[in-house]
């Protein structure tokens, strides 16, 4: 245990010391007043948010002009998503939303956080909008009633709880669009309805503020622009301003890594199992140290990822079970029954229908398999082990292979089970001889001398 603390302080240290020259070298980096670029591609998940929000942190830290996030992205996880975008809304310099290349989207969280910036542009062939909950899209619901309410021409659409989450987002991407001046009935339709907008239209209806081929256009466009900033009107000038990009380092790469749901479903097996292993085996130390960290670095990555609850309780009841059956055999009772649960709780483990953020079907098909057959296996080889004859004692060298150690007084004397046994032989026997067991008699095992 004393080695499994040491590795943990050690690396705790490392990470958190070796995060702090990161942020001040980034910060050193950048020319002084200039125009950060951060760019937002893939899933909106943990790692993308704390990549945004310490971007902005350190662009605000070094006294940049302006920052221009560039999008690209399906939507992603709601939390991760009011992180960034309060971030966004607590930023000390103009944010600058740019969807961006040709082909890009701004689709689901990727609304909010256009709607969000203190500018909003896109590039020609982007689009934006769809921006219902992913889960309420996914989730089979009551039909509508056929008789609208009696305060709103929309009939009552599903069951209480998605109406009360709907009626949240739509709520919050409202007041987003009443505070940047844009139009907010139509992002009420995307939200309740999932529309969607090409750049033109976006322009036309006044989702965005402009459209720009490239970034270089965009910042010309901009000049002379007067935005809201912190209740006083601010002009922009940022067309000869230099610009910096903002890459993500080693911890956003790493933190994406262990978000995978796939990944944090590994490392949490891999945790399981070593410890298992270890406390089977007590002093051999590398499956412990190797079971604790991953077991540690998954909790941390379920602690930023939408799980539920009950589907992890149901997977570590199917280990136990799966436990159980090694060391008491069932007949396969436990066995079945732990994989059962195991495979159960893996499928609900993941709190969100977003495809990115799912547990891949052959991972859990494979763990679940692997632990019935090694539960199998267990009963096979307990029933084995019931069938063999029982033998102790003498009766149990029989047929054995054993060498002479010493003669003591003219008797011979051979090691079995940890002891030595006085022997017969019709043959002389010196130490070293290569002897049979043949039979018995009384505390002596009668043996023949064997051709060296």
């Amino acid at each position: 245990m004393s080695i499994l603390r040491h590795v943990l302080v050690c690396l705790l240290c490392w990470s958190s010391l070796s995060a702090l020259p990161l942020v001040q070298a980034a910060a050193a980096d950048a020319p002084e007043h200039a125009v950060w670029v951060l760019r937002l591609e893939g899933v909106v998940g943990p790692a993308s948010a704390d990549y945004l929000v310490r971007g902005l942190e350190q662009a605000a830290q070094s006294g940049a002009r302006a920052v221009v996030i560039e999008i690209d992205t399906p939507g992603g996880l709601d939390l991760s998503m009011r992180q960034m975008i309060s971030a966004i809304l607590a930023a000390p310099m103009p944010v600058i939303g740019y969807v961006t290349p040709g082909g890009a989207r701004a689709a689901s969280a990727g609304t909010y956080l256009l709607y969000s910036c203190h500018v909003a542009a896109m590039s020609p062939a982007t689009n934006l909008g769809a921006a219902t909950p992913v889960s309420l899209g996914a989730t089979p619901g009551p039909q509508p009633s056929s008789e609208p309410d009696s305060e709103s021409d929309q009939p009552p659409a599903g069951n209480a709880m998605q109406r009360k989450i709907i009626n949240d987002a739509v709520a919050y991407i409202r007041g987003l669009a009443e505070l940047r001046g844009r139009n907010a009935d139509w992002a009420e339709q995307a939200v309740r309805e999932g529309r969607s907008l090409s750049a033109s239209a976006a322009l036309e209806l006044n989702v965005i503020d402009l459209i720009a081929p490239d970034r270089t256009a965009l910042l010309t466009r901009l000049q002379g622009r007067e935005v809201s900033l912190a209740g006083q009107t601010l002009k922009l000038n940022l067309a000869d301003v230099p610009q910096y990009e903002y890459l993500p380092d080693w911890r956003n790469e790493f933190l994406a890594i262990i978000t995978n749901p796939n990944v944090a479903y590994l490392l949490m097996l891999i945790g399981i199992y070593g410890l298992i292993f270890e406390f089977s085996n007590p002093g051999f130390g590398v499956p412990g140290v190797l079971g604790v960290i991953s077991l540690l670095v998954a909790l941390y990555a379920f602690q930023v990822l939408p799980i539920s609850y009950a589907g992890l309780g149901l997977m570590l009841l199917g280990v136990g079970l799966i436990l159980a059956e090694a060391y008491a055999p069932s007949f396969g009772i436990l066995g079945i029954g732990g994989s059962i649960a195991f495979v159960v709780g893996s499928i609900m483990l993941m709190d969100t229908e977003l495809p990115a953020y799912r547990i891949a079907w052959p991972m859990i098909l494979a763990f679940g398999l692997g632990s019935m057959a090694a539960a199998f296996a267990v009963v096979l080889m307990a029933l084995r082990a019931r069938r063999q004859p029982q033998s102790i004692g003498v009766d149990a060298a029989r047929g054995q292979q054993l060498s002479v150690e010493v003669c003591r007084d003219d008797q011979a004397l051979v090691r079995f089970e940890s002891e030595l046994w006085p022997v017969r032989s019709e043959q002389s026997l010196q130490p070293g001889d290569r002897v049979r067991v043949v039979g018995s008699a009384g505390l002596h095992l009668i043996v023949e001398k064997l051709e060296t």
